[in-house]
C-alpha cells in the first residue's frame, strides 16, 4: 500500500503539472558601453560602501518559456512630464545608453510603473537607469501588486533603501554603481500585473534616471 501511494504521489507531481520546470540561464543583450564622465573605479572611491560593479553578466536560471513581458507595455510615473525623453522608452528595448535613449524624471523620490497588461508570474528584472557616467541611484526599490494603486497583494522583490527614508522598510539590498552590465533581479515568482520601481536622485544630482526595464515571465495560469 505505501508503494502504490508513493507511486501515486509521484505521478500527481507530474501530472498536476507541480514538478519543477525546466530552467535555463536567462538572456538578455548588453549594451555596449558609452561612458563618458566618472568612471567605476573613482566612485567606488568617493562612495566605498558601494557594491562593486559588474564586469561580466551575471547568471540566474529561470523556467523555460520565460519573456519579457515588459516590451512595448505601458508605462506611468509619478512625474508624468519628464525633464527628457518619454516614458515610453522603457519598454522600447533600446538600451544603448545614448543621450536620446533615456528619460529624465523629476528631482528626489519618484517612481515609473509598468502595466504588463494581466496577471503574471515574475522570475526576473533587469534594470538599466544610466551608464554613460557612473553613478549610483539611492533608495531603489521594486514592487510588484496585483493593481494599479498598490494596494492589493503588494510584494517587494528589491530594496536598496539603507535608511528606511523611503518609508518602505530597511533594504536588505546594497546599493551599487550603473554600468553597461545594468541590475540583474531575481524576482523569486512573485505573481502580479503591476510593477513599481522607486529611486530617489543619485550621487550625482537629485534627478532620476531610466534607459530600459525588462520584466521577465510569464502569464500567471
Amino acid at each position: 500500500m505505501r508503494v502504490t501511494a508513493v507511486l501515486a504521489a509521484i505521478s500527481c507531481l507530474t501530472t498536476c503539472g507541480l514538478a519543477e520546470e525546466a530552467k535555463v540561464p536567462l538572456k538578455t543583450e548588453i549594451p555596449e558601453e558609452v561612458l563618458a564622465g566618472t568612471p567605476p573605479d573613482v566612485l567606488a572611491m568617493l562612495f566605498p560602501g558601494l557594491e562593486k560593479p559588474l564586469t561580466e553578466l551575471p547568471t540566474l536560471l529561470v523556467p523555460q518559456g520565460t519573456v519579457n513581458l515588459a516590451r512595448g507595455k505601458k508605462v506611468t510615473s509619478s512625474d508624468p512630464r519628464p525633464v527628457i525623453g518619454e516614458l515610453a522608452f522603457l519598454t522600447d528595448g533600446n538600451r544603448a545608453g545614448t543621450e536620446e535613449s533615456y528619460v529624465e524624471l523629476g528631482p528626489m523620490a519618484q517612481w515609473v510603473q509598468i502595466d504588463l497588461g494581466a496577471p503574471s508570474k515574475i522570475y526576473a528584472l533587469y534594470l538599466w537607469h544610466f551608464f554613460r557616467e557612473a553613478r549610483s541611484y539611492h533608495d531603489v526599490i521594486i514592487q510588484v501588486a496585483d493593481d494599479a494603486e498598490f494596494s492589493k497583494n503588494v510584494r517587494t522583490v528589491y530594496n536598496n533603501d539603507q535608511d528606511n527614508s523611503s518609508g518602505k522598510g530597511i533594504g536588505k539590498d546594497r546599493p551599487y554603481i550603473e554600468t553597461n552590465f545594468g541590475r540583474l533581479i531575481d524576482a523569486k515568482g512573485a505573481t502580479g500585473r503591476y510593477v513599481r520601481l522607486s529611486s530617489n536622485g543619485n550621487t550625482a544630482n537629485d534627478l532620476n534616471h531610466y534607459i530600459e526595464v525588462e520584466v521577465f515571465g510569464k502569464p500567471a495560469s
